[in-house]
């Protein structure tokens, strides 16, 4: 499922946030946002997932525009994973991850086998089916973190937004979620703030100042200049022993 942007703009209490975001990210791609804090990339991933609605401009998915459909339409198609979601109620783990699935139950269409497969599978991809019982507030932040990817996972979305998937996760766990998310047969947009990881993406979109100041294949984007001017870093290439690929090493430009 393809999803655009045209011309968005966002502000709060008249101060702009986002400033004419034209984007295009097609069926399939893996595409990462990177900038520096505030730059506007929590801002860009909530208009894209339709709970702000922007300024001005709008937001497409295969041509459509967004606000032209119902928030239980939307919800079938779109899945985000924020930085931060948090809730008092006693819930488990399996019933946080349940909540995926309430788009799609009806009176005609209640719970049933199918969306406990569903469920399951989405805790064992991140490696938390063994807490499925436990109590949310008993659980670490990178616990809950991992609860809320298998949430958006078990919405089964054909759009998947996740923002700063990796905080509070160990080392392992951030890259076998990567490694999740980029064998996922659907659109993708990640904002990253690791570079490195950035890399990865099929595509990347710089955000600086509320704008897409630049979009397109990680090593064209990422340059010594780009990284200069918007990171203010100067970073040295090497060679990665164990499997040759490139990595960025980096040190303050100040």
């Amino acid at each position: 499922m393809q999803l655009s942007a045209e011309q968005l703009a966002w502000a709060v209490h008249g101060t702009p946030l986002l400033i004419d975001v034209n984007l295009t990210v097609e069926p399939g791609q893996t595409y990462g946002l990177v900038g520096p804090n505030g730059s506007g990339k929590t801002s860009l991933l909530r208009l894209l997932a339709g709970l702000n609605k922007p300024k001005a401009g709008r937001v497409l998915i295969d041509g459509q525009p967004l606000h032209t459909l119902k928030q239980r339409a939307i919800a079938q198609s779109i899945a985000l994973v924020e930085q931060q979601a948090d809730t008092t109620d006693r819930i488990t783990v399996g019933q946080v991850v349940s909540l995926g699935r309430t788009p799609f139950l009806t009176a005609l269409r209640p719970w049933s086998s199918n969306d406990d497969a569903i469920v399951a599978k989405a805790l064992f991809d991140v490696d938390m089916a063994h807490m499925a019982d436990r109590l949310w507030h008993t659980l670490s932040g990178g616990e809950r973190q991992r609860v809320h990817i298998a949430r958006a996972l078990a919405q089964k979305p054909k759009i998947l937004l996740l923002d700063e998937p990796t905080n509070h996760l160990d080392i392992r766990h951030q890259l076998s979620i990567l490694e999740l998310v980029r064998q996922l047969p659907i659109t993708v947009i990640i904002s990253l703030h690791d570079l490195n990881q950035a890399m990865e993406c099929d595509r990347i979109g710089v955000m600086d100042r509320g704008r897409l100041i630049d979009s397109g294949h990680p090593h064209d984007v990422l340059t010594a200049n780009r990284l200069r001017q918007t990171f203010g870093v100067h970073a040295h290439v090497i060679d990665d022993a164990v499997d040759g690929k490139q990595i960025m090493r980096f040190r303050s430009a100040i």
